[in-house]
């Protein structure tokens, strides 16, 4: 059984229409006007094939076949929403799959033995509020109310009011919780945003673990003064002290963490921002991931020790505060053994290996039993207009899901008695 895979990319070539920066990559955020055209067009879709949609309280879409089976549903998809300036194919790859692959087994009249679900998680890229993966959170109960009205994007707005506005009823929150038992397994198409597939010219990956992260905002504040005027050694400089944590972060993730460890700082901001003039506060954001919780630790360890000498040092004051953060999460080994299973019964030439991204599915770990499949992405570039993954590569990847799905969710033929 397969896609139809001129039908999914016309699906894609629609909704990269939708974006905020045309001719600069995709910018499509969550609860934007573009946003709302893409979830217009899937709604569309839907429609056709007569999918039972439900928007939850923080804006996750689920959309149902066979809903009246009244069974915990085999759940496909993943995100739409991008980065700023980002590509095509992550995220909106995994949730038109879903879409395609609901769509053939309609079409092939194919019986099912318990219902599919499409899912597409809102805000999964924090694109607004500096966390990633809100939506999926929210659905699996990790925030509550008052925290969704603390948590606030740079123009002071809360993701309590965002939503609202967006037409969303976020008071409903805590009610849309996904309970455990209400879905039999969590499966996520997504590109690799890494090289290790094209390097070793697989078509599939099969995830085993996905990575933890810790995501930290640390604010330093000096003295801002006259570039020119005032001597070395009297200056209270935060980018000087931010420069030095910087450093010793990347030191210490390449040569004292553990080999599978990473360490990022992507944003910085300084105030008030002129050339001539010493800062007066630097702000930055630390990113720490791996695939063991001992790696984030030892990073986050030297973060916290290395500020505080700093800040001493250069008579800065500091803060460091936790702004996200996320277990190491095993995949289910049922799930890994059934991709692996098709993926050798259909000849896909495939691959084990761990995500250093982390993905919504990780956020269903303890409600469902969850997998990954990826598909490569052409020099491992990801969040960037240069994004690519092939027609071919995209087909390998959902006719895998496909058949992965129908031997789940479908009903097998009864044995004969002779």
């Amino acid at each position: 059984m397969e896609i139809n895979i001129s039908r999914m990319m016309n699906d894609l070539e629609n909704i990269i229409g939708f974006t905020s920066t045309p001719g600069n990559g995709c910018t499509r955020f969550s609860y934007s006007q573009e946003d709302r055209k893409a979830r217009e067009y899937l709604f569309a879709r839907m429609d056709e094939i007569g999918l039972d949609v439900k928007v939850d309280a923080i804006g996750n879409i689920r959309a149902t076949y066979g809903k009246e089976l009244n069974k915990p549903s085999i759940m496909i998809g993943s995100h739409h929403d991008t980065v700023k300036n980002g590509g095509k194919f992550d995220g909106l790859t995994g949730v038109l799959a879903a879409l395609e692959i609901i769509r053939v087994l309609k079409e092939e009249e194919v019986e099912l033995s318990q219902p599919i679900e499409l899912v597409s998680f809102a805000e999964e890229e924090g694109s607004n509020f500096g966390i990633t993966m809100l939506g999926s959170k929210v659905c699996a109960g990790k925030y509550d109310l008052e925290e969704l009205e603390s948590i606030k994007n740079p123009e002071g707005i809360s993701v309590y009011q965002k939503a609202k506005d967006f037409g969303l009823a976020i008071e409903n929150a805590e009610r849309d919780i996904l309970q455990k038992g209400e879905v039999d397994a969590m499966i996520e198409l997504h590109i690799e945003q890494g090289q290790v597939l094209e390097s070793q010219q697989k078509s599939i990956g099969i995830v085993q673990a996905i990575a933890g992260m810790r995501t930290y905002k640390i604010t330093i504040d000096g003295d801002s003064n006259h570039a020119g005027t005032t001597p070395m050694h009297l200056r209270s400089d935060p980018m000087a002290g931010a420069a030095e944590v910087i450093f010793h972060i990347r030191k210490t993730a390449r040569e004292a963490a553990l080999p599978t460890t990473v360490a990022t700082v992507g944003k910085i901001e300084c105030k008030p921002n002129i050339p001539n003039v010493i800062p007066q506060k630097v702000e930055f954001y630390v990113d720490i991931r791996d695939v063991e919780a001992e790696g984030v630790q030892m990073v986050s360890n030297a973060l916290a020790e290395r500020v505080k000498e700093v800040s001493e040092e250069h008579s800065l004051k500091s803060t460091i505060e936790l702004v996200g953060e996320s277990d190491t999460v095993k995949l289910s080994s049922r799930i890994i053994n059934q991709i692996e299973e098709t993926a050798k019964e259909h000849q896909f030439d495939y691959l084990k290996l761990n995500s250093g991204a982390v993905h919504d599915t990780a956020m269903l770990s303890g409600l469902t039993d969850i997998g990954m499949l990826f598909i490569p992405s052409k020099g491992g570039k990801s969040h960037c207009p240069e994004e690519y993954t092939s027609e071919k590569e995209i087909k390998a990847g959902c006719d895998l899901l496909l058949n992965v799905v129908r031997n789940l969710a479908c009903k097998k033929p009864e044995k004969q008695e002779i």
